[in-house]
């Protein structure tokens, strides 16, 4: 669970980052616990603004009864319904495969906190559809796992690259680079990454 006073504490020993944390106000994290409602919505919003994917996923809920996309429904739904909402025939079906994925695995019932990170991106990732940055966000905003690093996120390579004047364009160099840099942000690298992105949007 996070901790986001230890948190601050700790990210205030390193003086790249320190500035960031008296001049933004980051909420505290409050962790769903919702795996298999999170990994639908994760779907639908990709490559999408937050304001047309809210919209989308809005339509896509109202389908189903109680305003709630149960796995067997969402299996059983023709695509062109799911179509019909603004999803792609390519989202559709990740979608179905996240419900499939939920009937055969319970998703919900899992102990999710016998399980390392790196064992949820990969017992996760076996879903098409689902990569490793959307079970990384998951970690953080789903589960509240303290340390998550999203090396692939666009908007903290934009942060750190302004951040720490990074002018490595070779994208396997500059991911090399960002995870040394994120190095003494551990073992509370998810709330690091709070405020490079707050700090990226102003």
């Amino acid at each position: 669970m996070m901790n986001s006073e230890a948190a601050i504490a700790h990210l205030n020993k390193e003086a790249t980052i320190r500035p960031l944390l008296t001049a933004i106000e980051v909420p505290e994290l409050i962790p769903s616990g919702r795996v298999y409602y999170d990994l639908l919505s994760s779907i639908v919003s990709q490559q999408l603004s937050v304001k047309v994917a809210d919209v989308i996923f809005k339509r896509f809920i109202s389908l189903f009864p109680d305003n709630y996309p149960h796995p067997r429904y969402v299996v059983a739904i023709e695509s062109d319904t799911l179509r019909s909402v603004g999803l792609s025939g390519q989202k559709a079906e990740y979608l179905q495969n996240v419900a499939k994925f939920d009937i055969d695995n319970d998703l919900q019932n899992i102990d999710w906190d016998s399980m390392r990170d790196e064992e949820i991106i990969s017992f996760l990732t076996q879903i098409k559809g689902v990569g490793k940055w959307t079970v990384q966000m998951l970690l953080m905003f789903t589960l509240s796992r303290p340390d998550i690093f999203p090396v692939d996120d666009l908007g903290i390579q934009q942060a750190m690259q302004r951040l720490f004047t990074i002018e490595e364009l070779n994208p396997r160099l500059l991911k090399i680079r960002m995870t040394e840099l994120s190095e003494p942000w551990k073992p509370w690298r998810t709330i690091a990454c709070q405020y490079l992105w707050r700090w990226k949007d102003r």
